[in-house]
């Protein structure tokens, strides 16, 4: 069955020791990033030996990018990076204000004590991060961050739809980070880490506010200074 129970599972068929998952996470990151640019045209040959993986790795990994919407197949095109298409950005943002606080929520009240680790270390480094440029150890952070976030809730089927939503949401704050200073970043990383006290403490309120700060508004609704990167 397709959809977004299926598109982000981070265990058994998805789990991170097996080559499709570790060349998902690889041509996501690169999409997010823009390494992979819109409308670029994806060859599964080329992409094997970009990765340094196999032909049916990458077709299982652009099949999942696929069904997330960060990929599309076209007749006698073949697979290309999806459009950055602001509308549907912005109607990711408007549903991710509707569900995401309510999954932290979630998390802060389910959350075990295995979730933690991923969630309070998530941003560990982040400083030097920071310092040297290095954005693609930021979004490896906060992807880590957010799914850690989303499936301690222990609502996988919610969880899902959340991740989801966070992919389509990053590409467009990936665009914008060179618009966003190195201390700006440093805010940000310390808003996701007060999220994660909060959920850390079972304070229900406060983690759903700050995530709700940390959403922020859609790209259309936001003024330049107002927008963040790593969400």
């Amino acid at each position: 069955m397709k959809g977004p129970r299926n598109s982000v599972q981070p265990h058994g068929a998805w789990s991170p020791g097996l080559q499709k998952a570790r060349l998902y996470e690889a041509i996501l990151q690169d999409i997010l990033l823009g390494d992979l640019a819109p409308m670029q045209v994806l060859e599964e040959k080329a992409l094997a030996v970009r990765y340094a993986g196999g032909v049916a790795g990458v077709r299982d990994a652009l099949g999942r990018l696929a069904i997330e919407g960060l990929v599309v197949r076209r007749p006698r095109v073949g697979t290309i990076v999806a459009p950055l298409d602001l509308a549907e950005i912005e109607h990711a943002f408007q549903v991710r204000r509707m569900l995401e606080a309510k999954a932290v929520g979630l998390a802060a009240r389910n959350r075990r004590e295995d979730d933690l680790p991923g969630i309070l270390g998530a941003f560990d480094g982040a400083e030097d991060a920071i310092a040297a440029g290095d954005f693609r150890a930021m979004l490896a952070m906060d992807l880590a961050f957010h799914r850690a976030v989303a499936f301690a809730g222990q609502n996988s089927t919610l969880a899902r739809f959340v991740v989801s939503l966070q992919n389509t949401a990053t590409r467009f704050w990936v665009w914008q980070m060179e618009r966003q200073t190195p201390e700006a970043q440093l805010v940000d990383v310390g808003l996701h880490r007060r999220m994660a006290d909060a959920i850390a403490a079972r304070d229900v309120v406060r983690a759903e506010a700050l995530c709700e700060q940390l959403i922020g508004l859609p790209p259309a609704l936001g003024a330049p200074s107002e927008r963040r990167c790593f969400h």
